[in-house]
């Protein structure tokens, strides 16, 4: 059952958005769904442009979910996560790769989005034998080689969305949440978790791929949603 459930998951992010032309701002936010708003900025940007960018364009969206005609305030939390006092309702998180940006929202429900490359350079063996749970670090070392890395990637957004979804930092422990991958390296399920963080069974996650070679993952702990996604106008 669990893994029929993440098998829907993994799909559930493109019923809305992938293919479609991009739109200037998504429609009006329902209290029982998500959006995913993906970015591709233009032109060969540096780093902190691509953060000011994508910080731009999370204000602009506050603004749009909100109504509000000044613009908010952003505060963080213990962790750093940014939240808006204004707005308590609303939950957001953000994750940029590259010229990608990635942008979730919420009403009622904290969730947590992350994004990599995934041609993105890692040492796989390395890092998940370091960071990882023992039984994820050998699900990826019997992996055919050439699947090895955007099966690490893939994995790594699941976990860092559960993460940002607690509000919590890496430090809090890469190998406290525990997935089960299939032999091509696809996330399954979330199959143990600390227990602080409540049940494997009260947690939601959705794979994304907003665009060729990003990996990505949504997640939250609540009732299922629907998942909507969009294509941002360049900005």
């Amino acid at each position: 059952m669990a893994e029929e459930r993440a098998a829907s998951d993994r799909g559930a992010a493109w019923q809305e958005g992938a293919g479609m032309p991009p739109c200037p701002l998504p429609p009006a936010l329902a209290g029982d769904e998500i959006h995913l708003c993906h970015l591709a900025l233009q032109g060969a940007l540096a780093p902190h442009e691509v953060r000011a960018r994508a910080h731009a364009v999370l204000m602009a969206l506050l603004g749009h979910y909100t109504g509000a005609a000044s613009p908010l305030r952003l505060a963080h939390g213990p962790h750093g996560k940014p939240y808006a006092p204004q707005a308590p309702d609303l939950h957001f998180n953000l994750s940029h790769a590259g010229c990608h940006v990635l942008l979730g929202f919420a009403r009622g429900q904290p969730l947590g989005v992350d994004i990599e490359w995934r041609e993105r350079r890692v040492q796989v063996r390395e890092l998940a034998r370091r960071f990882f749970a023992a039984g994820e670090a050998e699900a990826l070392e019997g992996l055919a080689a050439h699947r090895q890395r955007s099966a690490f990637l893939h994995l790594w957004t699941h976990k860092e969305a559960v993460l940002k979804a607690l509000g919590v930092g890496l430090s809090f422990g890469l190998d406290r949440l525990e997935f089960a991958l299939d032999d091509c390296g696809a996330v399954t399920a979330l199959t143990a978790i600390d227990p602080d963080c409540g049940a494997v069974a009260e947690w939601q996650l959705h794979a994304v791929r907003p665009a060729p070679g990003v990996e990505g993952a949504l997640a939250w702990r609540g009732p299922p949603r629907r998942v909507r996604l969009f294509a941002l106008a360049s900005r």
